[in-house]
């Protein structure tokens, strides 16, 4: 898929087709395989806080209330592919 189907995606507010897309992505061209990675990858950030553990939480907010949404979304796809490492289950080799 090409940027500019994921640019006519945005100006249409098509949902569907930008998930499609993130789906084949993570899946190499398959979109099971895609829904299996992004599930992996939430279910190794739960089992973490299952427990309620201390984190770092002022860390968060101020990451979030400081960095432009354009470094926020850089930093949730490679959280993603980090739970995804974590679970000892992935299918990429974690570079975006």
């Amino acid at each position: 898929m090409s940027l500019p189907y994921l640019k006519e995606a945005i100006a249409n507010d098509d949902h569907e087709k930008l998930i499609r897309y993130v789906r084949l992505h993570f899946g190499d061209g398959n979109e099971d395989a895609g829904r299996k990675e992004i599930d992996k990858s939430w279910v190794e950030a739960l089992k973490l806080l299952l427990d309620s553990p201390n984190t770092d939480r002022e860390f968060i907010f101020e990451t979030l209330e400081k960095k432009d949404a354009e470094t926020l979304a850089h930093l949730y796809f490679h959280l993603h592919f980090y739970f995804l490492k974590r679970s000892g289950d992935w299918i990429h080799d974690g570079n975006l």
